[in-house]
């Protein structure tokens, strides 16, 4: 990691940049699709939405999903070029913050990207903005795996702007960064899944309330305006964008024989 930042040329790096995001788009939303949509398409108990996805739009997420990925690399000779600048708080021994920090950075990124989120989000369904920008995401009305990073190549900017924003404004060690890349993935992957898989009353309970669910980002990519939160559902809950019906829908999912 020490080496790709600080190689003479950011270029010498970017394959290795690509293949990352590229082997961990793959193999998460990969697995998740393999898993649900083949292997058990025929179990569909808890598949939130009952029709199956239009093959041609399972065609455009991962099209669009590829795009992504490119944009997210150039996003790197972006960051290197900040790094070589002095703009960047990106360190390299662990031992000069510590391990608490280490640990504690990676949950934090997490927060400040939910923020980042909400708002960029709720700006992308601005009326003049949606067209324009988050039109293409929401083609998957109802979304698989492979939508969880379908953009528009300008929302694919805004979307990867949390990664320069994030090594400006706090001590980061890379490897801290690329477990928030996969933990991103992971939850975003889960949040396009198009299938409950939390325990009935989950949404209900003191603690787990604040996660959101699959259920919950599904019914904002079928209905649009609500449910605008990533992986929290707390500025939902402040702005009061939770659809009033998303207990009762997640309880109806759970509830099916």
């Amino acid at each position: 990691m020490e080496k790709l930042f600080n190689a003479s040329s950011p270029y010498a790096g970017m394959a290795y940049v690509l293949l990352g995001f590229l082997v961990r788009y793959l193999v998460i939303a990969g697995i998740a699709y393999l898993f649900f949509y083949q292997w058990r398409k025929n179990k569909n108990r808890f598949r939130i939405q009952l029709r199956p996805p239009e093959k041609k739009i399972v065609r455009l997420e991962i099209l669009y999903s590829l795009s992504t990925i490119a944009i997210f690399t150039g996003v790197f000779v972006f960051i290197w070029l900040l790094q070589r600048a002095g703009y960047t708080q990106l360190y390299f021994k662990i031992s000069d913050y510590g391990w608490w920090w280490f640990a504690a950075s990676v949950p934090l990124q997490l927060l400040v990207h939910d923020t980042w989120f909400y708002w960029t989000h709720r700006f992308m369904h601005l009326r003049r903005v949606f067209p324009l920008v988050h039109k293409v995401h929401h083609l998957s009305v109802n979304p698989t795996p492979w939508a969880s990073f379908s953009f528009h190549p300008i929302e694919a900017i805004i979307e990867a702007g949390i990664l320069p924003l994030l090594v400006i404004i706090m001590p980061l060690h890379p490897v801290a960064l690329l477990l928030f890349l996969v933990a991103m993935t992971i939850m975003n992957v889960n949040g396009h899944l198009g299938y409950e898989i939390f325990p009935k009353g989950f949404t209900r309970k003191p603690f787990f309330r604040l996660a959101n669910t699959s259920t919950h980002h599904n019914m904002h990519h079928r209905l649009t305006k609500c449910n605008y939160g990533l992986y929290l559902n707390v500025w939902d809950r402040i702005m009061g964008t939770n659809h009033p019906q998303y207990h009762e829908h997640f309880e109806e999912i759970k509830s099916r024989t």
